[in-house]
């Protein structure tokens, strides 16, 4: 019984100390980060099979890969390494200069193109996902410039599960593992390995040897719970001007992804091209057209939203694949959201924007998301969440409470089960609950915000004609009523009379509905302590676009003359706004990304809400969608914030009106391009509730006709 024992003994110990002798040493190596937030690209197949998302960076390389939703991210970075052997090494990222292209703009697939800054090599990727299964796949093209010896690896960097710490990596046959609590990835090729190796950034990866001996001379078969960073070595065979596949595949273990790698290399690139194309084609075709002139930005900007479905959590459109300025932004642990999260207001502009396109059922997606998932049991909405509903920051926005019931209307969303399990309870928090929001629509101030109260009213409207519909005229007629009462207070709230700028413009925010006060606001992100009366934004438009307001009105045409003072930037891509003075949000002076301190950027999407208003007012929009479609990079990426000035710390990184390190793609931008798109060619806003614009037409006419001496608005 004692040797038996003593043989179990040994057979258990033995393979452990075996497999730890095999470990990479330098453990858990130096610290991770994300990547910027300015991408070139991102895609994936429109299918539901392939629950995988890629995301390009201005380096040349690939950036986060999410999988098997929009909210985890698994991969820092993926890049090939060049070396004659025994005299220089070269990276793309670092020693080459880089092109984006988009060969296709029916389909969402773009091309890296680095060239040896030294002149020795070309290397041309093309980016896909398989349609069928949950597999990135890179088609590489490596051209000598030079002649000479040369080898060529892959650097990966996964960062399994949201975070770039705790990984575990390891080598199985020609094949990279890498895992982390139940999600896996692995590297294949389809000119298979040669060589294999996981380590630990900083301290003992591939790229430490190379730098060191020009090859691989330390090659370790393990790496785990740590910030494990692998690379191979592939055959002298890719570097003869051929092209080969990389794939990069997910599963719930290393097996799984194995497989699914193998088996999408079976398959070939050709082929799921082919297939990959077909999807995007197909979808592409079904939307309304447009100006031929916008035509290409339009897809791809329709197709950028489209990517940013979930496929498990329908309807679930993230703000953003990106971190914003991740690059400085820790990864260790996986409790970073970026914007790869969800907020109530930003899925409202992509539904409305899906429905002006003619994807109704994407923006009904959008809505049963809103109803379904993230509307709590009060009738509220989260500042923000994670794809389950879980609440990410922990704020209310009250015009993300209102939208869901103005796109309900605009959906024809007015049966009897939706009205009384989410409309009436949301309309009812908000009575409860408004005009006044903890945050406004920049997740910032609380207070009495234009922006935020039209939302409000024009959800209140909507509200109560599904009321109406369900035979519930007591809620129709108290909810019109507070609709109607704070539409007549509106400008008592939120419009100064004893401003800086004019005798009478709308504010930013009143912090307590006494617009005349002057009473002092401190800005967020240490953007100082200022007269609540001299911070203005465009906010009030929203009493435009949501039908509450007249655009030629003189309060908003005034208002407007004073945010083109204030806030305006003529940049040279076109005009385009500040959010407000004295914005912190953005990059700091000297270049380096924001941290809880920095100067607010120009934004993009505030172009097309101008754009917009003019198309409210009669007048051409293509100024705006002219801007628009300059500001985006040669990805045909529409991003959050532009450089706002001549002056750069960075040239290379930060020029005059194109994007900063911020978000780019921001789906909102892209919503806002592709409405205002359809609105120039139909003369008309597609998201205005008419119901709100002819309701608010009434009441100005009926206020018209009405003696002076009876005077009053009801």
């Amino acid at each position: 019984m004692r040797v038996r024992c003593a043989v179990l003994f040994l057979s258990l110990v033995f393979p452990l100390l075996s497999a730890n002798a095999q470990l990479a040493p330098g453990a858990p190596g130096q610290m991770a980060h994300w990547t910027g937030g300015n991408k070139q690209g991102v895609g994936t197949s429109n299918s539901l099979s392939s629950h995988v998302w890629f995301t390009l960076g201005p380096d040349g390389v690939l950036n986060e890969v999410y999988y098997p939703t929009v909210d985890k991210a698994n991969t820092r970075l993926l890049e090939f390494v060049v070396t004659d052997g025994k005299s220089w090494v070269e990276r793309e990222s670092e020693d080459t200069t880089h092109q984006i292209e988009v060969p296709d703009t029916e389909v969402l697939s773009l091309r890296q193109v680095n060239t040896s800054k030294a002149g020795r090599y070309r290397i041309t990727k093309t980016y896909i996902t398989d349609p069928e299964r949950d597999a990135l796949l890179i088609q590489v093209r490596f051209q000598r410039l030079k002649s000479g010896p040369v080898q060529l690896y892959v650097l990966y960097d996964p960062s399994i599960n949201n975070s770039g710490m705790h990984d575990t990596g390891y080598s199985i046959d020609d094949s990279l593992v890498a895992s982390d609590n139940g999600i896996a990835s692995a590297l294949a090729s389809s000119l298979p390995f040669t060589k294999t190796t996981s380590g630990y950034f900083g301290t003992s990866d591939g790229l430490v040897d190379l730098k060191k001996s020009f090859t691989l001379k330390n090659l370790y078969p393990r790496a785990q719970d740590g910030n494990v960073v692998q690379m191979a070595e592939l055959p002298s065979a890719a570097t003869r001007d051929v092209n080969f596949t990389i794939a990069v595949a997910f599963g719930s273990e290393g097996e799984v992804a194995i497989e699914t790698a193998k088996k999408s290399l079976q398959k070939g690139y050709e082929h799921a091209y082919t297939e990959y194309a077909k999807g995007w084609r197909d979808w592409i075709g079904t939307l309304k057209p447009v100006d031929a002139k916008y035509r290409d930005q339009y897809q791809i900007a329709a197709m950028v939203m489209k990517a940013h479905e979930d496929k498990t959590y329908r309807g679930a459109g993230a703000a953003s694949l990106t971190i914003p300025w991740g690059e400085e932004t820790d990864a260790d642990q996986p409790s970073v959201g970026g914007y790869h999260l969800i907020w109530a207001r930003d899925l409202y502009e992509v539904a409305t924007a899906f429905y002006a396109i003619g994807d109704k059922e994407a923006a009904d997606r959008a809505l049963n998301y809103l109803f379904n998932v993230q509307q709590k049991p009060d009738g509220s909405f989260p500042q923000n969440s994670w794809l389950d509903g879980r609440p990410f920051w922990g704020s209310l926005q009250m015009d993300e409470v209102s939208y869901p019931l103005i796109l309900a209307w605009q959906l024809g969303r007015t049966d009897s089960q939706t009205y009384e399990k989410h409309v009436k309870l949301a309309a009812n928090f908000i009575v409860k609950n408004g005009p006044s929001s903890p945050q406004e629509r920049w997740e910032e101030q609380s207070g009495y915000s234009p922006s935020t109260i039209a939302a409000e009213i024009a959800g209140l409207v909507c509200a109560a004609r599904i009321a109406q519909m369900n035979h519930d005229d007591d809620a129709r007629v108290q909810w019109l009523n507070v609709a109607d009462d704070w539409a007549s207070k509106l400008e008592s709230w939120t419009v100064t009379q004893n401003g800086k700028y004019s005798d009478r413009y709308f504010l930013r925010l009143s912090q307590h509905g006494q617009p005349n006060s002057g009473e002092i606001i401190n800005i967020a992100n240490k953007g100082g302590t200022w007269d609540e009366r001299e911070i203005v934004d465009a906010g009030f438009l929203e009493l435009v676009r949501l039908g509450i307001r007249s655009a030629g009105d003189p309060l908003i045409e005034k208002s407007l003359g004073v945010v083109d003072t204030v806030i305006k930037v003529d940049s040279p891509n076109g005009p385009v706004w500040y959010r407000y003075n004295h914005d912190g949000y953005g990059e700091q002076a000297d270049g380096h990304g924001y941290n809880e301190v920095g100067i607010g950027r120009l934004w993009v999407l505030l172009v097309g809400e101008r754009g917009e208003y003019a198309v409210a007012s009669g007048k051409d929009p293509a100024p705006y969608l002219d801007a628009m479609q300059k500001m985006a990079n040669n990805g045909h990426m529409l991003g959050e914030q532009v450089w706002d000035r001549k002056d750069s710390p960075d040239p290379n990184r930060f020029q005059f009106g194109e994007a900063t390190g911020s978000a780019t793609p921001l789906n909102w931008t892209c919503a806002q391009f592709v409405r205002l798109a359809v609105a120039a060619e139909d003369k008309r806003l597609p998201e205005t509730p008419a119901i709100v614009s002819e309701h608010f037409a009434q009441r100005r006419a009926s206020r018209t006709e009405l003696p002076k001496t009876q005077g009053g608005t009801h």
